[in-house]
């Protein structure tokens, strides 16, 4: 009895919606284009928290990065001075401190040394480019993959021979469509040959979002050996700036701290920075913990998609606020119709439950509507700006839930003041 008098009022209040179809259609575009701002931007949330946690997560969690600082002008040279030589940052004994005094807790290390802003030339074509001068383990250990050839093995670094590998942009702006492999590049004043190419992933977007582009291609990098980098290409480099120029003397630019646990990182920083506060100054050198990075990262990935997600449902409550203005208006235009129901028996709750009906029917039917274009709009995001979005099933099941809530809610006033009607005063409304 009770199902066969719900089934009644839904049929009712179908019926009487479609009797005024654009009405109904206008007052369901609040609720629609509510549902559908929630899903798409939580989805482009969701896409640029996933891309930002992926980049830190290259870095390795278990892994601690140490970076040469050049300390402020002056610190290493008079002012008077045009010319001097800055000496500052990490050294081959650093490596050796840090694996004798933390041998129980790190695995590996790899250092490197990065010349920036390196002319290379191949058959007149000319590339300015990084050389990366590093440890054979730096396949294993950073965000790489080798797509031709080998990298570098033990016998380079231990020869300091000539030889490179070099990333598929390069390559391609180098050789055209030529076979890179065992050709000779120039790398400022040295020939090296190439072994090898590569792909990065992640090196565009790392560098650009750390503001580090230089006059290099983002993306067009030389690995050689550590040992033949110092030997061929020094670990004095010229830099010029208004009134003179300076040579900066750094042996290692970065130096990569691989531990056996996780567990064990934030608790050995510390310790590592006190190992090296005793041979360097503060401000030679810097320590990033992805770890830290990445539990940072979830927090504000946490608070962006609530954010995101609240801008979003005032578009929800807004199409509540006119789901219950246009009941209201409705109520006011089916007086009579009211007056000759109750008139004719039907209680409060009859007249409560077909108004409400009315309403939770538009927002349902709104809310998926909603669903639909929400769940397309984000694949139209991603294919025209190349940016990841990721539609969750939380984020549809919340935004359908909520647009249904808004219509139960806004739609009681309605509802129960047309069932408070005075049904002789409604009779006489005309």
């Amino acid at each position: 009895m009770i199902f066969r008098s719900l089934y009644r009022s839904v049929q009712m209040g179908i019926r009487s919606l479609m009797l005024h179809k654009m009405r109904s259609v206008l007052t369901m575009l609040g609720i629609i284009f509510g549902v559908c701002s929630v899903i798409a931007m939580l989805a482009i949330g969701e896409g640029a928290s996933h891309e930002a946690l992926q980049k830190i997560k290259q870095l390795g969690s278990a892994n601690v990065i140490i970076r040469s600082v050049k300390p402020p002008q002056g610190s290493t040279a008079g002012d008077n001075k045009r010319i001097y030589t800055a000496n500052y940052g990490l050294k081959l004994a650093d490596v050796e401190i840090i694996r004798e005094t933390f041998k129980d807790h790190v695995r590996r290390t790899l250092a490197k040394r990065v010349y920036r802003d390196t002319k290379v030339w191949h058959d007149g074509a000319m590339v300015i480019c990084r050389v990366v001068a590093t440890e054979p383990h730096h396949e294993e250990m950073s965000p790489v993959e080798l797509l031709r050839g080998r990298f570098l093995n033990e016998r380079d670094m231990d020869r300091a021979d000539n030889v490179c590998v070099v990333t598929d942009t390069l390559a391609h702006q180098l050789f055209s469509y030529k076979d890179p492999l065992g050709e000779r590049i120039k790398v400022g004043k040295q020939v090296f040959r190439v072994v090898g190419v590569l792909r990065e992933t992640g090196t565009v977007e790392d560098r650009q979002s750390a503001g580090d582009t230089g006059k290099e291609a983002l993306d067009s990098n030389i690995y050689v050996p550590l040992t033949a980098g110092h030997a061929r290409l020094g670990i004095k480099t010229l830099v010029r700036f208004a009134g003179g120029y300076t040579r900066e003397r750094v042996e290692l630019s970065e130096l990569v701290v691989e531990f056996r646990n996780e567990e064990e990182v934030e608790a050995t920083v510390p310790a590592l920075r006190r190992a090296l506060d005793l041979v360097h100054s503060p401000d030679e050198f810097e320590i990033i913990v992805p770890r830290e990075l990445l539990r940072h990262a979830e927090e504000t990935a946490r608070i962006f998609k609530i954010v995101l997600g609240s801008i979003a449902s005032i578009s929800l409550l807004v199409g509540g606020i006119g789901i219950m203005n246009i009941m209201l208006a409705t109520v006011t235009e089916r007086t009579r119709e009211i007056g000759i129901r109750r008139a004719l028996g039907a209680r409060k709750q009859q007249v409560v439950a077909q108004f409400l009906i009315e309403t939770v029917v538009l927002a349902v039917i709104g809310g998926l509507i909603g669903v639909a274009i929400g769940v397309l709009v984000p694949q139209v995001v991603e294919h025209y700006t190349q940016k990841t979005t990721i539609v969750t099933l939380q984020a549809v099941l919340a935004a359908f839930g909520i647009s249904v809530l808004v219509g139960i809610v806004f739609g009681v006033y309605p509802a129960r003041r047309a069932a408070d009607l005075d049904p002789i005063e409604a009779l006489r409304h005309t």
